[in-house]
């Protein structure tokens, strides 16, 4: 411990921790179950994010956020789950977990052992599952996050990891933490924390201190601590999107003048943690910004969350049966077969929360957890716009050439529906790849209007995305999907003549258009790719390029360019090809493939007379992470118009417009990955930086024009979403 402490007195037995807090009633007790009932499964369908808590390989404590949508935890059996981890080490041995629901005060705590990792999903073996009480978040009002100021923090004495920018003020405002704890036989527990204002207070640079109140006398954490004093934690500001994730050693004491410092009302804490804390880190938590959980209108109506004071009697009836000392098995089974008693149990469990806050000094404790106005959303980020993130399933991965893989996808949803797009246009795929959410696009090679939906993957050398599907997925697993987007694509009603000039994987939305023309066996429009692939090997959709063509040869020529047989593309070789066919004055020209190419192509067709608005030229960005050099947070003021909307903080990493979208602002998005444009703001004040190339102008960047989906902020910035 830091010297300034050594002379706390210190808890060291079972004894002195029972005569503090008490032993549990009977009741506490039997409302645990060895497996996941259907009660539980059916949280873990609704809840979109959990606190988890775990060890690597190292022996390293880490408590954080996992999940992003409701359903994240895949269920195989009554004993066993998995689910995908977030970056830092592989978990190992005891593990444990607590499941939130948005707007319901109860959570669902959940300890077991990891068994199996494949990639980033880590499998657990359940061994004990029950509900916790809604104290700590009624006592943090976690779902209420009403505009709060972080206060201002002074100096902090001596050095250390909570001296790091960012981190005082974080915990100055958080009110809410997960805390994971390990006793000496196998066992882990992780259990909530809340507190009005600051759930934790810092005393020095190395050193925070964490009131223990009243509550309901299990300990779990207490009597772990005895045995082995690491833990982890993992704090949450409402409003916010990044977590304060931290380590240390603890030390349990019931120091009257510690305690004192933190009375309300006269009341001072049973017991207090005093942690040493060896690394603490705020960054962004993709479970938290997927979650949206301060953003009611985020979530759809799907029904009334379950009643987790249901779940609990349903645990303590099951239990009662077998135990003696409880309440009677029968009364409790003819209590709950009468109709509306959850919502009696719900008022006469909210009057007892709310009646014991107070004798602890509590006298503020607002309008309790919110129900009716939190519903179930649909997808991890399905914020009401007209193009939500939608969940597919793999139906088939089909090698296409040795370097591309088309990925054969299916509405996942329980109402399946169509893929309606236009002919050209791309999708944003969306993945767990290490535990983090990866998202890229890829143009639709398939028609439109089909209960399947095709999108072709040519692997790029160093690219986590295209390496985790050539490696990775497999028929079944699933995936999310936002789209359609971009403006490159035929119209309704396209010419009677087209000519399309691709290379590599641009011939993907070309595919997409030339199937959907070529399905009109009817028509009379005449369809001229000029294609350049590396060799022979690599030319994808080779074999039903050649088909169509011999089919339809009237309507469709393609020329192949082999690149190591015939070296690339050149101005020259562009212009004899296309005044070779001598297409019609109203053509027009589609153009995908490597920027060099296509600048080369424009400038034949303007050399040709073609008008701009018959050319038409599909941009990629790399899709690459945005890259930053910050590593504090940085404050973001959101304009329309002039008119202030609103204030939110950018965690280290995280994008402007996760930011925003995380906060519940109306950020103008579709692709999120830099290719589409939507997402363009006017920066009014500030720096960013963003990730090249993208699909901006050199005109827009100059006028001041910043893409959110891939801007990361390096100093405060201010952002007018009403010039996009």
């Amino acid at each position: 411990m830091s010297s300034g402490n050594s002379t706390l007195h210190r808890l060291t037995t079972a004894d002195e921790i029972e005569a503090a807090v008490g032993r549990p009633a009977p009741m506490i007790t039997l409302k645990e179950v060895s497996a996941l009932d259907e009660g539980c499964r059916t949280v873990l369908a609704r809840s979109p994010i959990a606190a988890f808590g775990y060890r690597d390989a190292d022996g390293v404590s880490r408590t954080t956020f996992i999940g992003g949508s409701p359903g994240f935890v895949r269920v195989h059996s009554p004993t066993r789950i998995s689910f995908a981890v977030p970056g830092g080490g592989a978990p190992e041995g005891p593990v444990s977990f607590f499941f939130l629901l948005p707007g319901v005060g109860e959570i669902l705590r959940v300890n077991g052992v990891a068994t199996a990792r494949k990639g980033a999903e880590t499998t657990v073996r359940i061994e004990q599952a029950y509900v916790h009480c809604a104290q700590a978040v009624m006592r943090s009002r976690l779902w209420q996050p009403a505009v709060r100021v972080e206060p201002a923090v002074t100096g902090i004495s001596g050095d250390g990891p909570l001296c790091r920018p960012g981190i005082a003020e974080f915990v100055a405002a958080a009110p809410f933490l997960a805390l994971s704890s390990w006793d000496g036989s196998g066992g882990s527990d992780t259990s909530p924390r809340g507190d009005q204002e600051a759930v934790a207070r810092i005393l020095d640079g190395r050193t925070l201190v964490i009131p223990d109140r009243k509550g309901n006398k299990r300990a779990d954490t207490l009597h772990n601590l005895l045995q082995d004093n690491q833990l982890s934690f993992a704090a949450l500001v409402p409003g916010r999107s990044g977590v304060l994730h931290g380590r240390g050693r603890c030390t349990i004491t019931d120091d009257p003048a510690l305690l004192e410092t933190m009375a309300l009302r006269g009341m001072p804490p049973q017991l207090a943690l005093v942690i040493e804390v060896e690394d603490a880190e705020v960054r962004a938590n993709d479970a938290v910004t997927r979650s949206r959980l301060w953003t009611p209108e985020a979530y759809l109506d799907d029904g009334p969350m379950p009643s987790l004071t249901a779940v609990a009697a349903q645990h303590l009836a099951a239990n009662s049966a077998k135990s003696e000392g409880g309440p009677p098995a029968l009364l409790l089974k003819v209590l709950g077969a009468i109709p509306g008693i959850d919502s009696v149990m719900r008022v006469v469990m909210d009057r007892a929360y709310r009646s014991g806050l107070r004798k602890e000094g509590y006298d503020d404790l607002g309008r309790g957890p919110r129900r009716r106005g939190f519903r179930r959303r649909r997808s991890p980020d399905d914020s009401g716009t007209a193009n939500p993130l939608r969940e597919v399933r793999v139906v088939e991965v089909r090698k296409e050439t040795p370097s591309a893989v088309t990925l054969v996808l299916e509405d996942a949803g329980s109402k399946p529906r169509s893929f309606d797009f236009r002919p050209g246009q791309f999708f944003t795929l969306v993945a767990d790849v290490g535990g983090r959410q990866v998202r890229r696009a890829y143009s639709a090679s398939c028609a439109p209007g089909s209960a399947r939906l095709e999108v072709t993957v040519k692997r790029v050398e160093g690219g986590g995305f295209s390496t985790h599907v050539h490696q990775h997925l497999r028929a079944g697993d699933r995936l999310w999907v936002r789209g359609p987007s971009g403006s490159f694509h035929a119209p309704p009603q396209p010419p009677e003549e087209v000519v399309l000039i691709a290379a590599g994987s641009g011939v993907t939305p070309m595919m997409s258009m030339i199937r959907t023309r070529l399905a009109d066996r009817a028509a009379g429009d005449r369809i001229a790719m000029l294609y350049s692939s590396r060799d022979e090997e690599e030319i994808i959709f080779a074999g039903e390029l050649a088909r169509l063509e011999a089919e339809q040869p009237g309507r469709l020529s393609v020329t192949h360019v082999l690149s190591r047989r015939d070296g690339r593309l050149d101005a020259n070789r562009v212009r004899h090809w296309i005044t070779e066919r001598a297409p019609a004055e109203g053509a027009h020209y589609y153009l995908c493939g490597p920027e060099p190419l296509m600048d080369t192509a424009r400038d034949v067709l303007a050399d040709l007379g073609v008008p701009d608005a018959q050319v038409h030229q599909e941009r990629y960005s790399s899709g690459a992470d945005p890259v930053t050099t910050v590593t504090e947070p940085q404050k973001m003021i959101v304009e329309d118009g002039g008119r202030p909307v609103g204030t939110v903080t950018v965690e280290p990493g995280q994008t402007l417009l996760d930011a925003g979208l995380a906060a519940g602002l109306p950020m103008p998005y579709s692709c999120t990955v830099g290719n589409c444009g939507e997402c363009m703001v006017r920066l009014r004040a500030g720096k960013i930086a963003q990730n090249e190339p993208n699909c901006l102008t050199p005109q827009q960047k100059a006028d001041g024009y910043v893409l959110t989906c891939v801007g990361c902020p390096l100093s405060e910035v201010t952002l007018d979403i009403a010039d996009h």
